[in-house]
């Protein structure tokens, strides 16, 4: 009998590891130091991106959804805003300054984002052919758009084209009588967009980059082929550097209706003369901090991030017919 008992107990023992094996491979795994490491890198990372988290929140959804508020609302900054509903938007269909300021904006971006591209692309295929000391005038280059948009150039710049600034000092050199370039409504804002087009430095070093990458294999057999430069470039470069003549089309559009210090400096903040300078950020800017208008400053802030974005969709929708890509 005492046999039979032992081996009923070993069987047991058995059966009991068999189920605990079971359970095991059936339910949930158990918890290791994989899981905990795992939870201890997840914590890690909401910590380094909390930072970023609360800035997105606080700088720029907050004021993103209060501005869309605001801009239903009669606000004087002093008073409690008082909801208007479509007021502000429908005001702006009278007003002359409004439209004044859209088309002087239209105007610099048409005119001064294809100059300065066009510039960018000249000078960094002139940088391609491996000059000496490429480093130092890749650098020289780009130190513009570091600074082109800094209150000191616009200063400069004023000075520059001033009625006695040094743009007409060298031309009564040679006997040409220059007319005041800022104080002149028919040319203040060709100097300001000239100013746009030498800040060509961060566009250029795209630019170069993307020439870096293109075979020479391909202008090689061109050449036995016969092509000139100018078929070269029409049928190997452009089509293969498109991509990035869109990315930088697309960022320099974007950049170029933001504009507002060259025109504040150079204007002393009025937008003249004549309102010849007048930006659409600058007559924001006077109606909700100049006027304390702010509700109207508010409704014109989002009717400029629709005009950005309805141009942004509309070179998306273009670049599938002239941007080409490896696939």
């Amino acid at each position: 009998m005492s046999a039979l008992a032992e081996l009923g107990t070993l069987g047991k023992k058995k059966g009991g590891r068999g189920n605990d094996a079971g359970a095991t491979a059936g339910g949930a795994a158990p918890k290791g130091p994989r899981a905990t490491a795992s939870k201890k890198d997840n914590r890690a990372a909401f910590v380094f991106l909390a930072p970023w988290i609360v800035g997105l929140v606080c700088i720029t959804i907050g004021p993103m959804v209060m501005s869309l508020y605001l801009s239903f609302t009669d606000y004087n900054l002093i008073q409690d805003p008082n909801f208007i509903g479509l007021d502000n938007f429908t005001r702006m269909f009278g007003d002359g300054r409004f439209w004044n300021s859209l088309g002087v904006t239209l105007t610099y971006v048409i005119v001064g984002v294809p100059l300065q591209l066009g510039l960018a692309l000249a000078v960094a295929m002139a940088l391609d052919k491996g000059l000496k000391g490429l480093a130092f005038y890749r650098s020289v280059f780009y130190l513009p758009s570091l600074l082109g948009s800094s209150v000191a150039v616009a200063i400069l710049w004023k000075q520059m084209f001033g009625t006695s600034g040094l743009v007409n000092q060298l031309l009564a050199m040679v006997g040409i009588h220059g007319p005041g370039w800022i104080s002149d409504p028919s040319t203040a804002l060709g100097s300001i967009i000239l100013l746009h087009v030498w800040t060509f430095g961060s566009p250029m070093i795209i630019f170069l980059a993307g020439l870096r990458q293109i075979p020479t294999m391909y202008y090689e057999a061109a050449a036995v082929d016969g092509a000139g430069r100018a078929t070269r470039f029409l049928k190997i470069t452009l089509p293969l550097l498109s991509p990035i003549i869109f990315f930088n089309l697309v960022l320099q559009i974007i950049g170029a209706f933001q504009s507002f210090t060259q025109a504040f400096i150079v204007s002393g903040g009025t937008g003249g003369p004549s309102d010849s300078t007048m930006f659409f950020t600058l007559y924001l800017y006077q109606r909700g901090f100049g006027q304390f208008d702010m509700g109207y400053a508010s409704a014109m802030a989002w009717v400029l991030l629709i005009i950005v974005g309805a141009f942004t969709a509309i070179n998306f929708y273009a670049s599938k017919f002239w941007v080409f890509y490896d696939d």
